[in-house]
């Protein structure tokens, strides 16, 4: 079954809006919404860990060991092993706490350092979900604006060919889809 999708063109790329589960998408990587430990958990996050098999945990404690706990905002890369992208992006949403600790400027880094991760890694086209809008309570009308403003600039700045946002149901897709029209037309 093709999931419901809208296309926008964005200066080289496009952006595209989908409904559907990202641990299926044919795309050179994931976005991976993590927690710091990478250790896998719910959500989005879970499934993918599900999905990639026993190596990306693995993957993901080899880099914690060497680096330490994943800040808030950054991302690493790992290998998409049995997931259909060759790459999962590892990032680090904020955990909405009001709006006063600098909620927006970490969700706005999440993404792009996401998006500067899979241009370093030769990516092209990347899937991320809607990150920190599930248990870290990130208020999704506030979340969505700031997600599809970074994707624009990443798509104008050539850091891929394609984003996309693979949303988990029809009612998301749609909120999305009226929130991407606004914001590719300049009014949010």
């Amino acid at each position: 079954m093709t999931p419901a999708e809208h296309v926008f063109p964005v200066g080289p790329g496009r952006l595209r809006l989908i409904s559907g589960d990202i641990t299926r998408l044919r795309v050179d990587a994931v976005v991976n919404a993590a927690n710091p430990s990478l250790a896998g958990g719910g959500g989005v996050d879970g499934a993918i860990h599900r999905a990639a098999g026993p190596r990306l945990l693995a993957a993901c404690l080899a880099i914690v060991r060497q680096t330490g706990p994943l800040p808030t905002g950054q991302a690493v890369a790992t290998p998409g092993f049995d997931l259909p992208a060759a790459h999962v992006i590892h990032t680090v949403g904020p955990v909405w706490r009001g709006g006063t600790h600098d909620e927006h400027g970490l969700l706005v880094s999440a993404y792009r350092e996401s998006l500067l991760v899979a241009q370093r890694h030769g990516v092209r086209t990347v899937a991320f979900p809607a990150i920190s809008c599930g248990v870290y309570g990130f208020p999704v009308e506030l979340a969505a604006p700031a997600a599809l403003r970074t994707l624009r600039q990443g798509l104008m700045d050539a850091l891929v060919a394609e984003a996309v946002m693979c949303l988990f149901s029809a009612s998301a897709l749609k909120f999305w889809h009226i929130v991407a029209t606004s914001v590719l037309a300049g009014d949010a």
